[in-house]
């Protein structure tokens, strides 16, 4: 059973700094891509930040230059590092993990965390 983790977020003010982690959890063989995702309140679910497993990323252009994603392929954990958060940073951050398979024959299946709130005061 593929379970995500995720710890981290909460309340902040603005210009300080949070960082999320992800744990994905039970017979993992491979992840390809990791990532976070955000939603606020009366809005769509949208992409943070992925990394692949070779650690190429892609970040969303609100967050450039502010937010930073990693992984730790041994660990099978995905970090989100944020910094200078703005109040429209908040929102239920998600951890994603795409293309993981629990065999080398398995197919690959996305899977989500139940997510986490990121608070940002003015």
């Amino acid at each position: 059973q593929v379970q995500l983790v995720e710890s981290g977020g909460g309340l902040v003010q603005a210009g300080g700094s949070l960082s999320l982690s992800c744990l994905v959890s039970g017979s993992i063989f491979s992840i390809n891509v990791m990532g976070w995702y955000r939603q606020a309140p009366g809005k769509q679910r949208e992409l943070v930040a992925i990394v692949t497993g070779r650690g190429i990323t892609n970040y969303a252009d609100s967050v450039k230059g502010r937010f930073t994603i990693s992984r730790d392929n041994g660990k099978n954990t995905v970090y989100l590092q944020m910094n200078s958060l703005k109040p429209e940073d908040t929102a239920v951050y998600y951890c994603n993990a795409d293309g993981v398979k629990e065999r080398v024959w398995s197919a690959s299946q996305a899977y989500w965390g139940q997510g986490t709130q990121v608070t940002v005061s003015s």
